[in-house]
């Protein structure tokens, strides 16, 4: 890997293109180097992971809208949308629109956290209903997701946007531009406009993930990986973007970031060296912000040990969680938001209070992605009592774990204390998730499977799920008619009653 300087210049100071970030990840995205057999086999288990989590989210509201605005735009070839028979092919863009939502709805897929946060299987949509659109194999795929992964990667690694409030589709635009480039084997010119027009489209403040925390919060990622598809085809027309994107004297680091004194440093790939950022990111066993991973397998190992000290949980006196400055001001009592704290709360919101999520783990000895959100799970009053009585502190120790380079030291975790009544104390402590790399249960492909198979159950049939995951053992040589069967269909009724009528509704 290779570092890369990247500041704001003053406008009377050219910059050449070959020196800004945007044309650096065009030449990434252009490198036809291999893509390694791991590397291939854990894009399959993303692809996976997505379609189970969208199998799990098909009936929802938000879901159901997008996948309403899709379907008012159908196309010829066009790309499928998850739960819609196959031969239903809609406008590509509103098909990673419709499937975006659907993947990103649970906040149950993958997620990288570095300098900032993200969930780069958010990239796959996108890419791959431009692929099913313009008629590519598997291959081109492949090499498509492989780029759009190592650019999210990249970017979250080297520049921080939530410090500066803005919400982590800033990067997502970029990546999946480069991604569908990569794929459709663009030229670096077309790619550098590209990735620059989807920065300026996507780039929108965290309020998104504040406050009353609305669906919003899943049409996010879609719409950036829409607007990626849109930046593509407008650069293939001859379009261009406004230039030095991040670099730029009035441009994204300047005004939106750091400042004109600000200087990131973002690594990537050099030329001829793999693509490989994939392997650098975590799946999700539970259905819940990342940060909450490993407490839930903290919560439901502390469970039992509480429960031999005082089956009545009302005897905590306080549960205070010792954790990274991320986990504290985000999703703990360091947000200083009340809704956090409120049983009325949406699910959106409980998702993001570490509060409630160790309450109700601790009390369940799990997580439920949709049981343990249910209104009345959250309004149970010794549920309540429990969750009022649980607050974070920042710990630095786990601050500067957290932002680790080192993978082996690099940890999502905290320390946990239980304070009984009686002047008792149960600690323990825990770095990473079970399901993390170098957690106790890593995920691999049969686990990934498992995951598929368990939320698609009752949903998709047995035999729809054989087919897919057949699709998936032979991803890279997937043919253009193959791949462009990369979806699941299910029974009508299994999609949810109808959303409301919208503007595209006019027929």
């Amino acid at each position: 890997m290779k570092l890369h300087s990247v500041r704001t210049r003053k406008s009377a100071d050219h910059l050449p293109r070959t020196e800004q970030l945007a044309w650096k990840i065009a030449e990434v995205a252009a490198d036809p180097v291999a893509v390694e057999p791991e590397v291939v086999e854990m894009i399959g288990n993303r692809i996976i992971d997505n379609a189970a989590v969208a199998a799990a989210s098909l009936a929802r509201r938000p879901v159901a809208s997008a996948r309403a605005q899709a379907v008012a735009h159908p196309f010829q070839p066009g790309a499928t949308v998850f739960g819609l028979p196959l031969e239903r092919r809609l406008s590509p863009e509103w098909a990673a629109w419709a499937n975006g939502v659907a993947v990103r709805e649970l906040d149950f897929h993958d997620t990288y956290l570095a300098a900032d946060y993200s969930h780069p299987g958010d990239n796959i949509p996108p890419i791959l209903a431009v692929a099913q659109h313009c008629g590519l194999g598997g291959a081109a795929l492949v090499r498509g997701l492989a780029t759009g992964y190592e650019i999210q990667v990249d970017l979250v690694t080297g520049i921080c946007l939530h410090e500066h409030k803005i919400d982590h589709i800033a990067h997502l635009g970029p990546s999946a531009a480069a991604g569908i480039g990569a794929a459709l084997g663009l030229a670096p010119e077309i790619i550098y406009q590209a990735v620059q027009q989807a920065l300026h489209v996507t780039t929108t403040t965290r309020q998104s993930r504040k406050g009353e925390i609305s669906s919003w919060k899943a049409f996010a990622p879609a719409f950036a990986g829409k607007m990626a598809v849109e930046a593509v085809d407008r650069v293939m027309r001859g379009e261009g973007a406004p230039s030095p994107a991040w670099e730029g004297e009035d441009g994204f680091i300047a005004w939106m970031l750091g400042g004109p004194n600000a200087e990131y440093r973002v690594p990537l790939p050099a030329r001829g060296e793999p693509k490989r950022a994939i392997l650098d990111t975590y799946t999700k066993e539970h259905s819940a912000e990342y940060q909450s991973q490993a407490l839930i397998d903290l919560a439901r190992r502390m469970g039992p040990v509480l429960r031999e000290r005082t089956p009545d949980l009302s005897k905590v006196r306080s549960i205070v969680i010792h954790t990274s400055h991320h986990t504290h001001y985000v999703i703990g009592t360091g947000a200083n938001d009340p809704q956090k704290m409120d049983p009325q709360a949406s699910r959106e919101t409980l998702d993001h209070s570490i509060m409630y999520i160790f309450a109700v783990a601790l009390e369940d000895g799990g997580w439920h992605h949709e049981r343990s959100y249910a209104p009345e799970r959250a309004a149970r009053p010794a549920t309540v009592a429990l969750w009022h009585k649980i607050a974070t502190v920042e710990d630095p120790e786990w601050t500067r774990r957290y932002h680790s380079q080192d993978p082996k030291e690099k940890a999502f975790g905290a320390r946990v204390v239980i304070a009984l009544e009686d002047g008792s104390t149960i600690e323990d402590e825990i770095a990473v998730a079970d399901a993390h790399p170098l957690g106790r249960r890593p995920f691999a492909r049969p686990q990934y499977v498992g995951k598929f198979r368990a939320l698609a159950d009752g949903i998709i049939t047995q035999a729809e799920q054989d087919r897919f995951l057949g699709l998936i053992d032979r991803l890279p040589t997937l043919t253009p008619d193959e791949l462009a069967s990369l979806s699941f269909a299910v029974e009508p009724s299994r999609l949810g009653p109808l959303p409301r009528r919208g503007i595209f509704d006019r027929s």
